[in-house]
């Protein structure tokens, strides 16, 4: 367990205007979140848009990943598709370019039961010897994993960590107390403005999106919940929640995918950490005065002079 905890992002990939990935942009992102103090890297989630990327890019990015990573921090690698033997394909990959653990969702377009769920996790897990770290996202794959299916595949070893994003704090915690007896097991928040709350329930880490706007500050609410300074923690969790409402500054024109992933882009060329804020086709990237709004922002939580 003590490899994956602490402060793991969900790295952004940015792209050209032809919207192939722009690697050396790509590349600073990498440096960028590990430069400062971040625990590990998880490329291919959610807000690095997986579901619009190809097979052949898929598998670009991961071994990019990899060398540029070196083994620095653990890689950690998305193999998100909606049927098991798409997953079983890409954890396959991920594992061959050395990713320490792969994630997997519950599937998706097609409807399954829990039971389904946990097949599933277990076909993968007996076809690809790598770690599978589970990933609880109901509003992109329309159903949950239920407590007794995450720990389920604890207990029995087919998972070693989940990474909730499910919004449900409560489920999280009796997560946490089911599970509090398996120190091999981790399981992290994808909720990342109650991460000092998370912490102090126990939680062995936060995969934040809005880190890659700001590592640092991750990096510091993590250092003081370690240390035990909860009111440092809390006063960071606070700056990070102000930052955080560049998420909805394009609300409601936008798609929520793209109002956050695109603020995320937005406020990152912002600062000169990516050259460009395109968006995969249909997202719609943020325009002139949702970027000012956004530079208000920056400005008001100390990034943008």
């Amino acid at each position: 367990m003590s490899k994956f905890k602490g402060v793991v992002p969900p790295v952004v990939t940015p792209l050209n205007p032809d919207f192939t990935v722009d690697y050396p942009s790509y590349t600073r992102v990498l440096e960028h979140l590990i430069g400062a103090g971040c625990h590990g890297v998880f490329v291919l989630g959610s807000t690095s848009e997986v579901v619009f990327h190809d097979d052949k890019t898929r598998r670009e990015i991961i071994e990019h990943s990899a060398k540029v990573v070196n083994g620095r921090v653990p890689l950690i690698v998305g193999t998100i598709d909606p049927t098991t033997d798409r997953v079983i394909s890409h954890a396959k990959i991920a594992k061959a370019a050395g990713a320490d653990a792969v994630v997997v969702t519950a599937p998706f377009y097609t409807v399954t039961s829990q039971s389904e769920i946990l097949d599933h996790f277990r076909y993968i897990r007996d076809a690809v010897d790598v770690p599978l770290i589970a990933y609880d996202i109901p509003v992109c794959v329309n159903i949950k994993l239920q407590r007794q299916t995450t720990v389920t595949l604890a207990k029995e070893g087919t998972i070693i960590g989940l990474k909730d994003s499910s919004g449900d704090d409560g489920n999280f915690r009796y997560a946490l107390l089911d599970l509090a007896a398996h120190k091999d097991i981790f399981l992290m928040t994808g909720s990342e403005i109650v991460v000092d709350t998370a912490l102090l329930m126990g939680a062995h880490g936060v995969v934040p999106g809005i880190a890659n706007v700001d590592p640092h500050g991750y990096v510091r609410l993590w250092d003081a919940a370690q240390r035990g300074d909860w009111t440092a923690a809390k006063k960071e969790q606070e700056r990070l929640c102000r930052l955080f409402e560049i998420v909805w500054v394009a609300h409601g024109r936008v798609s929520g995918g793209a109002s956050g992933i695109g603020a995320f882009k937005t406020a990152m060329k912002r600062l000169g950490i990516i050259d460009t804020a395109f968006m995969p086709r249909p997202r719609a990237p943020l325009d002139e005065a949702e970027t000012a709004k956004i530079d208000e922002i920056l400005r008001a939580t100390g990034l943008l002079g």
